[in-house]
């Protein structure tokens, strides 16, 4: 055990982004990389514990995320542009869904050419239990905040997004 928690604050300081910083860096540096920092701490929690509980990846979870959200199903190319990786990123992931059964190819009705996937039945039963766990370990990571702390957060993120586009 002691030498998984090493391994483990090992990976944590690699993906503390902040460590490459000095109090002399600009503050809005250390500022961005504080927020990578968090950003690549929670979805490596998210990323353990989707394997521990489920057995599964990140991107599987991704996957499945987004064909909940269309119930008609998607073509490859916009599970790939909704994903941000390659077509054959989501051909690899797409084909293991399928194979279990939590996945289903289909023939588009309106260009024979391309199919759309969709989740089954199965799918959705395990996405569901998947997206309820997900929801709860993410409360739990920002559960050191007040609800005004996260809406004082979500605000000046908001603004952030704004000034971005």
């Amino acid at each position: 055990m002691p030498r998984e928690k090493t391994a483990l604050k090992a990976i944590a300081a690699a993906l503390d982004a902040e460590t490459r910083v000095h109090d002399d860096h600009h503050v809005s540096l250390r500022l961005w990389l504080r927020l990578l920092s968090c950003t690549n701490q929670i979805e490596s929690r998210v990323r353990q514990s989707l394997l521990s509980s489920f057995d599964t990846t990140l991107p599987r979870f991704d996957l499945m995320a987004q064909l909940e959200r269309a119930p008609q199903g998607l073509k490859m190319s916009e599970l790939s542009q909704r994903m941000m990786v390659t077509g054959g990123n989501v051909t690899g992931i797409t084909d293991g869904l399928e194979k279990e059964g939590l996945v289903v190819r289909e023939v588009d009705s309106a260009d024979r050419r391309v199919n759309r996937v969709r989740l089954t039945a199965e799918g959705e039963r395990q996405f569901r239990r998947m997206a309820a766990e997900h929801e709860r370990w993410v409360v739990d990571l920002f559960g050191a905040f007040s609800p005004r702390q996260k809406k004082q957060l979500m605000d000046l993120l908001g603004e952030l997004k704004e000034h971005l586009q």
